[in-house]
């Protein structure tokens, strides 16, 4: 793959990508980043792109970003199409933009099919449009290198080297640790909060989309509706997201250029490239 970001003149260092399952820490790890080499955050998160759905998809706080851009939030509303293509469009522009502010680029997220799309330069055909939010590929959107891809897996396997421009790196927890961040989260994410936000969701968007039944306001509704007890909604609610991380974690692991450290190792790691 030929070098896309490297005719800039204010370069100082190579994108630097931050993977992990969800619940693993990749936002805190990227803001602790970036406020030590002097970075801007682009997320790779396919449920933090839809504007209104805060809470629900654990968006960084404007106090959790402690002052340093993001990216990638907040970009369509719930129901608007957003596909990786879409995504790898952006994230290119965003990428030119933060290194003409001198800046270094950091991606974070846990969306494996967003990532891929950017790191290993995908190329999109036409019929692209027709799959959202990383996850459903119809057959025949996707090629590479002018080979037409017609399943995740196989875009597993379609990995070339990662050129200079990237360096990947992933947030490793035990299974034990990760359930126990799951757990943790969604207890405190069922919240006045939450429930002011499923309710203005339903009113105005509905459950036609794809962005309401895979997030967390599928719960937090039956919980308003009197159909689960707040309990029982995390219980499931932890279960759907425990499954997510499991999937997530077999699509990076499959990436032999992701460097994996645990929480209190990566930022370190990371610092190295700039040393």
């Amino acid at each position: 793959m030929g070098a896309r970001f490297f005719d800039d003149k204010k370069y100082i260092g190579p994108v630097i990508v931050i993977v992990g399952p969800t619940a693993s820490g990749k936002t805190s790890t990227a803001v602790e980043l970036a406020l030590k080499v002097g970075g801007e955050v682009i997320s790779a998160d396919s449920r933090a792109i839809y504007k209104y759905m805060d809470i629900g998809t654990a968006k960084p706080s404007i106090s959790e970003r402690k002052g340093v851009p993001h990216f990638g939030l907040d970009l369509v509303e719930p129901g608007e199409r957003f596909t990786a293509a879409d995504f790898k469009e952006y994230a290119e522009k965003k990428i030119l933009e933060i290194r003409n502010r001198g800046h270094v680029p950091i991606i974070a997220g846990g969306t494996g099919l967003y990532v891929d799309a950017l790191v290993y330069d995908y190329k999109f055909n036409g019929e692209s449009k027709d799959f959202s939010h990383g996850t459903a590929l119809a057959n025949g959107n996707l090629s590479k290198g002018g080979t037409v891809i017609k399943r995740n897996e196989e875009i597993a396997k379609d990995r070339e080297a990662v050129s200079k421009e990237f360096r990947l790196f992933g947030i490793l927890w035990s299974s034990e640790e990760l359930r126990e961040r799951i757990t943790l989260r969604e207890k405190e994410m069922y919240c006045p909060e939450l429930f002011a936000e499923t309710e203005y969701l339903v009113k105005n968007y509905g459950w036609g989309s794809q962005a309401m039944k895979s997030n967390i306001y599928q719960f937090s509704h039956k919980v308003l509706t009197g159909e689960l007890s707040q309990e029982e909604a995390i219980e499931q609610n932890v279960y759907m997201d425990w499954h997510l991380a499991k999937r997530q974690m077999t699509w990076f692991k499959r990436n032999k250029e992701i460097k994996w450290y645990s929480k209190g190792e990566i930022l370190e790691e990371i610092l190295k490239v700039f040393a």
